[in-house]
């Protein structure tokens, strides 16, 4: 946790369920259950701490990394995932999806060298 952060994890790393909502409530104006990259800076701009300039880079670069790792081809980050960055799931779903990807290109690569 650091300045500027969305508040869904309290003091002690547990999860808010109201801030999470708010989440979505305040920011998710082109589908209730998911953001867009518009959303996000707009979100991530609106949980700036102006008296703590310092925390203003850390948010930045979370969300942006995470939205360009887990949003989904038409560009919305979803409510499901979202909420796995708090409790881990986003990141076994995506290490699944990893694996499930590399899987496929690597049967592809076999069953053309076997040609």
């Amino acid at each position: 946790m650091h300045g500027s952060d969305t508040g869904a994890l309290d003091a002690k790393g547990r999860f808010v369920p109201a801030k999470f909502e708010e989440i979505f409530s305040k920011h998710a104006k082109n589908r209730p259950d998911a953001l867009t990259s518009l959303e996000v800076k707009e979100m991530i701009l609106a949980n700036r701490d102006p008296d703590d300039p310092q925390s203003w880079a850390a948010p930045i670069k979370e969300w942006g990394l995470i939205y360009g790792l887990a949003s989904d081809k038409n560009g919305y980050f979803h409510k499901d995932s979202v909420r796995g960055i708090y409790d881990g799931s986003l990141f076994v779903k995506l290490e699944k999806e990893r694996e499930s990807s590399h899987s496929t290109v690597c049967r592809s690569l076999s069953s053309r060298s076997s040609v």
